[in-house]
């Protein structure tokens, strides 16, 4: 039986989070220990989006997690812990924090990412009017610009299809004006569409 086979029938077809029946996807458990299988789950998207900060983090869905939190999973119960510190600063969290325990191996393995020393906030790839940009997206300059190192000028108005983010950095993406690929600053754009 391979591991996603297995994992699905460990988690019922649902994500082993926020019960959710949406398609699922396997989530490695970043830093992980022990069995493989331990350290992986079934999440739905909208889970793996906001574990992954490539999605704002909704309070109300990760309520879920004090249901969770009691699973026998070390994988789940690691998730659980990393996610109710992002929201410690909300009772619910900080309850669920209090009564949640770890033994020191599975609490090294959850702060070993540092994640529980960040709030919630996301930093996301925006446009200049703050809607948020994704890969493929089509924008449109509000600026023109010179290109460094060319004698390429992006005039305002050009449309750039089929965006890049730069995973690295939240501030550039690239795209292709007139065949040559280069970065452009998320502040110079506005997402057409």
């Amino acid at each position: 039986m391979s591991l996603e086979e297995t994992l699905a029938q460990r988690s019922g077809q649902q994500c082993e989070l926020c019960l959710s029946a949406l398609p699922l996807s396997l989530y490695e458990v970043p830093e992980s220990y022990g069995r493989y299988e331990e350290s992986c789950l079934m999440v739905c998207n909208k889970c793996k989006a906001q574990i992954e900060k490539k999605e704002e983090p909704d309070s109300k869905h990760w309520q879920c997690l004090t249901t969770c939190m009691w699973s026998e999973v070390p994988g789940i119960q690691v998730v659980a812990w990393r996610m109710l510190n992002r929201f410690k600063q909300e009772s619910w969290a900080a309850d669920a924090l209090d009564m949640l325990y770890l033994d020191d191996e599975r609490l090294a393995w959850a702060k070993a990412t540092g994640d529980h020393e960040n709030d919630a906030s996301v930093d996301l790839h925006k446009d200049c009017n703050g809607q948020q940009l994704q890969s493929g997206d089509t924008v449109v300059l509000i600026k023109s610009l010179d290109v460094k190192g060319s004698t390429l000028n992006a005039r305002l108005g050009t449309v750039v299809k089929n965006i890049r983010l730069v995973p690295e950095n939240t501030e550039q993406i690239e795209g292709r004006i007139e065949g040559q690929l280069i970065v452009i600053l998320t502040k110079y754009v506005r997402k057409q569409g």
